[in-house]
C-alpha cells in the first residue's frame, strides 16, 4: 500500500492542524495506521495509532487530550486532529501502516508501510 500523508503547514503556538494520510488501496481498513513524529536532530517517536476498524486508539502521554486520531475506511483516509499546538510539536510528521486486525503498536518496527512525510511547524 502506498500512503500520502498531507496537511502540514506553519501554525502559532495553540493552533491547530489536522493531518491527512492517504492510502492507495481499498482494502485500507484491514491495516492499522499510526502517525510517528520527528523533530529536528531527534529520534523517531510514535505520536498516535488506531486500529483497523477504528475502534481502539493509542496516544503518546505527549499529545494525549491534545491530539486525535480517527478515520474514514470509506475513503482510505486517517486523519490526526492536532489542537493546542506548542513548539516541541514542531516536527516532520509521517504516517504508517501495517495489515494488522489489532490495536496499532508504537514502535516503527511493527510498520511496513510508511508515507513521505509531511512538515509541522509550530511558531511562538
Amino acid at each position: 500500500v502506498q500512503l500520502q500523508a498531507s496537511g502540514g503547514g506553519l501554525v502559532q503556538s495553540g493552533g491547530s492542524l489536522r493531518l491527512s494520510c492517504a492510502a492507495s488501496e481499498r482494502t485500507f481498513g484491514t491495516y492499522a495506521v499510526a502517525w510517528f513524529r520527528q523533530a529536528p536532530g531527534k529520534e523517531r517517536k510514535f505520536a498516535a495509532g488506531i486500529s483497523w476498524s477504528g475502534g481502539s486508539a493509542s496516544y503518546a502521554d505527549s499529545v494525549k487530550g491534545r491530539f486525535t486520531i480517527s478515520r474514514d475506511n470509506a475513503k482510505n483516509t486517517v486523519y490526526l486532529q492536532m489542537n493546542s499546538l506548542r513548539l516541541e510539536d514542531t516536527a516532520i510528521y509521517y504516517c504508517a501502516a501495517r495489515r494488522w486486525y489489532g490495536s496499532a503498536g508504537s514502535t516503527s518496527q511493527e510498520y511496513n508501510y510508511w508515507g513521505q512525510g509531511t512538515e509541522v511547524t509550530v511558531s511562538s
